[in-house]
């Protein structure tokens, strides 16, 4: 029982870090849309920060994508105390060693740690998260395409439904969820996007920055390019 809980708690780490080559779905750049991050950092909170942290983050670094500290204490403030606390797992890491035998991962570099051949480290979790189907034969009832026999279990069957294969091997919404199929795409896209934006928030900030610095290059060179020309202009 042990060997079972401790392999579902890895599960998610473990279809990171590998699985077979599949099709991936592009997945929507939300990044600078604060509204979709702040629905993304909401649905983390409630469905992922349960067993997995975010401790590279701390909840004051909500502020970035618009949310005020009174806006973060009274919807997101699960985990801690403070606002200036990390994004840590709701239970003691102490203790889940204890039960488990391991901590569970982080999931604070995840978007950037699981990149393949065919996408990014967002395409494959946006393509993972709407790849859940019912399969009795596992442990968990679940199964998905991208990973197969994977054993993380479909936390957000609730919002899709529950898919099964067809006899093409296809997937199938057999139960319709409380969202429909492109609300459901819409949460996980600005999930991602968050998890995104969560292993790098100051990416915004290095790419604007980065432009700047380009601009005053451009212009530095405007102004060496005419001083040549000057100095050059009587000499044959």
């Amino acid at each position: 029982m042990k060997k079972l809980l401790t392999a579902l708690l890895f599960a998610p780490a473990i279809a990171l870090a590998s699985g077979a080559a599949v099709h991936l779905d592009k997945a929507p750049d939300v990044q600078g849309n604060d509204a979709a991050l702040q629905s993304g950092a909401r649905t983390f909170v409630n469905y992922c920060l349960n067993c997995h942290g975010a401790s590279y983050v701390r909840y004051q670094t909500l502020t970035k994508i618009g949310l005020s500290e009174q806006q973060i204490k009274d919807n997101l403030l699960f985990t801690a105390d403070k606002i200036g606390q990390q994004m840590r797992v709701a239970a003691n890491p102490a203790d889940q060693k204890s039960w488990f035998g391991a901590t569970p991962p982080d999931l604070s570099l995840v978007a950037r740690s699981r990149a393949s051949e065919d996408g990014s480290g967002a395409d494959w979790l946006y393509t993972y998260l709407r790849s859940f189907y019912r399969d009795e034969k596992r442990p968990t009832g679940w199964n998905n395409m991208v990973y197969e026999n994977v054993g993380m279990p479909h936390v957000l069957w609730q919002l899709q439904g529950i898919q099964v294969l067809d006899a093409d091997h296809k997937l199938e919404l057999a139960t319709p969820g409380t969202q429909t199929p492109a609300e459901y795409d819409k949460t996980i896209a600005d999930l991602v996007g968050f998890m995104v934006w969560a292993a790098e928030p100051e990416a915004g900030f290095r790419k604007q920055l980065g432009f700047a610095v380009l601009a005053y290059l451009l212009v530095l060179f405007g102004f060496a390019y005419k001083m040549k020309k000057n100095y050059w202009k009587d000499i044959k």
